[in-house]
């Protein structure tokens, strides 16, 4: 039966601080007084209407996170003089093999603890000759799987590149210590494996040390098409790339923040999907943007220390990251890196020139800052791991003109489920403004016109955790 939002006028039922949506709550973020360290959203801004608190289980897991854990690891991992994808794999003391063989050690070790339910592997291929690959090289990923309790088939990725470069990027010889590119982020997914290993997390984490992203992404783009040949359902996928440092290159601090960059156009969009897109909006509400948000709203609080700022585009400015090969694949994928680059200690050989040193040598690592990265990361996995899925099949029915609007989705299957609510927001605004309740049902309507809003529907389980918006297509 219709709910719709009683002695509140349409127009101004998303300016209200509150309104009562027949017996359901309707709450609506609005800005506050004003604030500095706002979370990474506009100063000022309180969190969104979707944020959720931390309990007390995800506070003690991000409590456990150890920065000197984390700093050893990175300076492990430098110690190899390079990791280049082309250098040696024999030598146990230099080259990448070296490097592979310590991290699978290392998982192995972690895995030990969780009562069979981590497993362990290389994941390895031979590339034939392509760009920046000039003969036949066998390309490894370290990959650790953690099996979910509940729900094993829903899969949630999280990866680092182990392997490294110098100045010239066909350099396999020269040292390529590569402590911030990318040590600091093999470190955070090593981190969480050994955190997470003794957990029973509902659902299935893997945890992967990637190679060849230095020279095109291969390890990736080999990770990403084994789930897509499997049909595995991935339903995020993040990649921690360059997040070793909160300095950047002018000296100056930013310790409290990452950037968490997120297309907006889906970059495996068909041309039926632009064609939709393009008649209803949603430029800005791709999965991958919903996972932003979700990211926003378990990991942007005091708990990790950090605020997420989220940058509306794929990846940096003409560059890429191992989460390319996922989004290519139609998984909903995200890159984290730190908040303003230092070039001096990146993509550079070791020297020093006119007195500066240059080099990325783990000296210009913020081990506490990649400590405090992890966190949002294990924040936002395990809030993930959790909580429901996004609803599936949510649509907003299309038969008859009304400014009401009417959401539909299909049912969803976790034994915990306690139901779903409705969100929106202006289509002005980037994150949600107000959530009401839907209870059990799978449709629900809001005295709102589609035409003035953007809806969501995210589902709820037992214990109060919420898991991500879906944003509806039209139903015809």
């Amino acid at each position: 039966m219709p709910q719709h939002p009683t002695g509140t006028p349409r127009r101004t039922v998303l300016s209200s601080a509150a309104a009562v949506a027949a017996g359901a709550a309707v709450v609506t973020s609005a800005p506050a007084a004003a604030a500095a360290g706002s979370g990474g959203r506009e100063t000022g801004d309180r969190p969104a209407a979707t944020a959720q608190h931390p309990d007390r289980e995800l506070r003690e897991l991000l409590k456990e996170v150890d920065r000197d854990r984390i700093e050893a690891t990175v300076r492990r991992l430098a110690a190899f003089g390079t990791r280049h994808t082309l250098s040696t794999q024999d030598d146990p003391e230099r080259g990448i093999g070296a490097a592979r063989d310590w991290i699978l050690a290392e998982l192995k070790r972690y895995a030990a603890a969780s009562g069979g339910r981590m497993t362990v592997e290389l994941q390895s291929y031979v590339q034939q000759p392509a760009s920046r690959i000039p003969v036949a090289t066998r390309i490894t990923n370290v990959v650790a799987t953690l099996r979910g309790a509940v729900d094993p088939g829903r899969v949630h990725v999280v990866s680092g590149h182990y392997d490294s470069r110098a100045t010239d990027v066909m350099d396999a010889t020269g040292d390529a210590p590569g402590a911030d590119d990318d040590a600091s982020g093999v470190a955070v997914v090593m981190e969480l494996a050994r955190v997470m290993a003794r957990r029973r997390p509902a659902t299935t984490l893997v945890f992967a040390a990637v190679a060849g992203e230095e020279q095109g992404l291969y390890g990736s783009a080999y990770l990403a098409e084994s789930f897509k040949a499997a049909g595995t359902n991935v339903q995020a996928m993040f990649t921690n790339d360059i997040v070793g440092s909160s300095r950047a290159d002018d000296g100056t601090r930013d310790p409290n923040t990452v950037r968490l960059f997120a297309e907006g156009v889906p970059t495996s969009e068909t041309p039926q999907q632009a064609d939709t897109r393009r008649s209803v909006g949603g430029e800005n509400d791709s999965p991958s943007r919903q996972l932003a948000r979700f990211v926003r709203d378990v990991a942007d609080n005091d708990a990790t220390g950090m605020n997420v700022r989220v940058v509306y585009r794929r990846d940096r400015y003409l560059r890429g990251g191992d989460h390319i090969p996922f989004l290519e694949r139609g998984y909903a994928a995200g890159r984290f890196t730190e908040p303003a680059e230092d070039f001096a200690h990146q993509h550079q050989d070791v020297r020093v020139e006119d007195g500066k040193q240059y080099g990325d040598l783990p000296e210009f690592c913020d081990f506490g800052y990649i400590a405090r990265v992890a966190r949002v990361n294990g924040a936002v996995l395990w809030s993930l791991a959790q909580a429901p899925a996004a609803p599936r099949g949510v649509k907003i029915v299309t038969s008859a003109l009304t400014n009401d609007t009417q959401l539909v989705w299909d049912a969803g299957t976790e034994p915990d489920l306690a139901g779903y609510e409705v969100v929106w927001r202006e289509t002005t605004a980037p994150e949600w403004t107000s959530v009401t309740e839907a209870g059990t049902a799978t449709s629900h309507t809001v005295d709102l016109s589609k035409d003035n809003v953007f809806f969501g529907v995210r589902a709820v389980n037992r214990a109060g955790r919420r898991g991500p918006v879906a944003f509806p297509v039209p139903q015809r």
